[in-house]
């Protein structure tokens, strides 16, 4: 479990296909610390360490990854928010993460605020975002701004854009998606009692 507070931005430095698996090898400080079969966020999507060093590691993503996070498009030198998985000694500051991307969203509009800026993402799934409820973005842990059927925003305070990837998006950027658990929950029973 993750809580959605990024640690870290590390970088790709080699990607290798094997069969319908991607691994992909990472630079990041926290490398020496990780440790062979550690759960990581990526993008908030959940990997596990296979490999590692003071300064690298490699994780595998397999082909249900792949089809569902923005995964496909890495390439070498792309920066990817990390997060390692929740201490049960800490605080939880961001929310629930489970580190499993529901679906790809597409930035379509990045307003300057002048001291802050206003995301807004369009998505197809079947979850609905709440006004006021938590959202994942790439593994960060957000609060909804505006929620409609298939698109929401979200607004970015200095910290979170000089410490996540959110300071390279843009109309048309590609983004994973981790709808608020509970939420998601809600919307199972409903269906079901329906």
């Amino acid at each position: 479990m993750f809580t959605g507070i990024i640690e870290e931005i590390g970088e790709v430095t080699a990607i290798e296909r094997e069969k319908s698996n991607v691994h992909f090898t990472l630079k990041a400080k926290m490398a020496s610390h990780l440790k062979v079969d550690q759960s990581l966020a990526h993008n908030g999507c959940c990997l596990t360490v296979v490999e590692q060093s003071d300064t690298k590691y490699k994780v595998t993503a397999i082909q249900e990854t792949l089809d569902k996070t923005n995964l496909e498009d890495w390439a070498i030198g792309t920066r990817i928010n990390l997060e390692r998985c929740m201490k049960a000694d800490g605080r939880f500051d961001g929310h629930i993460v489970q580190g499993h991307v529901d679906c790809v969203a597409t930035c379509i509009e990045v307003l300057d605020l002048d001291g802050s800026w206003k995301y807004t993402f369009r998505y197809k799934a079947e979850h609905q975002t709440v006004e006021k409820g938590s959202i994942t973005i790439n593994g960060t842990s957000l609060t909804v701004v505006d929620s409609l059927d298939g698109t929401f925003s979200v607004c970015i305070i200095p910290y979170t854009y000089e410490h996540t990837n959110f300071n390279e998006f843009q109309t048309g950027t590609k983004v994973n998606i981790e709808f608020d658990i509970f939420g998601k929950y809600i919307q199972k029973y409903l269906k079901k009692v329906g």
